[in-house]
């Protein structure tokens, strides 16, 4: 039985990696988050130490250690710009880190990262919990075995409506978040780079703090994507039925039907950390490089391969 402790643990994601140690056979030992409305500990790990000052938390980790029962992984799933300091912490804590995308902002970040991983010996592992679903898995085989010359024609769509809390939060901060494309795309541009090889050419077309569109071509793609978090985006047939999400991907005209198979991911993805096989420092480059170009370049407007919804954003 492995011990872990967990950064962020009133945060939205943070029941999946409580249910994960839970069921990977592991234990939860101390849990830090200035929020304390953490009540979901309870479900899962109601004997937990909980702390909502870091430095506390700190104090009893390292004394744990030194007594010889420090945690073996640390899970970090606070706010964006914190994820490298957090990694920092758990390495020089003597464990491993498990932690949400996006992995850092920036992808110098990740250097410096593999530097502590070389001087403590400690591994840093990440959530792409899209490499593992059967459905992208199916879709990488297939273009793997395919012609190697071909290109495929791929569409990205995906509305998650937000209410104006957002922006009010550190995710509507892109100095915290990294912006739209970041905080809900970045996960996509691993997906995409999964599939279909190295990153080409990275074109943007528009930004603003409620969403992104742009082109994206890879070593066998072409990408048109659009990301957005106003529901006034939703298709209104969408809309219609109550719905105020809206995904889609198109590979050729064909529609990557992967909405089922999400629930238990977070598990698999920690089994796999587990047996020594999860995604680590250099797995996240490509998709950390991606959405840091897309944060600093200017857009082009309609001009060039754009996203056919951008139609309706740019008059």
């Amino acid at each position: 039985m492995k011990r872990f402790a967990l950064i962020g643990a009133a945060g939205y994601i943070a029941p999946r990696h409580m249910t994960a140690i839970r069921d990977t056979g592991n234990e939860l030992v101390a849990a830090l988050d200035p929020n304390d409305s953490v009540g979901v500990m309870d479900s899962f790990f109601p004997n937990a130490d909980f702390f909502t000052e870091y430095e506390r938390f700190d104090r009893h980790i390292d004394k744990k250690r030194r007594l010889g029962t420090g945690v073996d992984y640390v899970a970090i799933v606070s706010p964006n710009y914190l994820h490298d300091s957090h990694m920092r912490f758990a390495l020089r804590s003597g464990a491993d880190a498990i932690c949400e995308k996006p992995l850092v902002l920036n992808p110098w970040n990740i250097d410096g990262l593999q530097e502590i991983e070389k001087d403590t010996g400690n591994k840093i592992n990440t959530i792409l919990q899209l490499r593992l679903h059967p459905a992208i898995v199916e879709l990488r085989d297939k273009v793997k075995n395919g012609p190697k010359n071909r290109k495929y024609e791929v569409d990205l769509t995906y509305i998650t409506s937000r209410g104006h809390w957002y922006l009010q939060s550190w995710k509507g901060d892109p100095k915290k978040s990294g912006g739209i494309a970041t905080n809900i795309g970045v996960h996509f541009y691993d997906m995409l780079h999964f599939i279909f090889g190295d990153l080409q050419q990275n074109v943007v077309h528009y930004s603003s703090d409620t969403k992104a569109a742009g082109y994206l071509e890879y070593a066998q793609a072409r990408v048109r994507w659009f990301l957005s978090i106003d529901i006034n985006d939703v298709p209104a047939n969408v809309r219609a039925t109550g719905q105020r999400t809206y995904r889609s991907i198109t590979c050729e005209g064909e529609e990557i039907e992967f909405s089922g198979g999400f629930t238990d991911l977070h598990t698999r993805s920690y089994e796999e950390i587990l047996k020594g096989n999860g995604f680590g420092l250099d797995d996240n480059r490509v998709a950390i490089e991606t959405v840091s170009t897309i944060r600093d370049t200017k857009p082009l407007g309609l001009s060039g391969d754009y996203h056919p919804f951008l139609k309706q954003v740019i008059a």
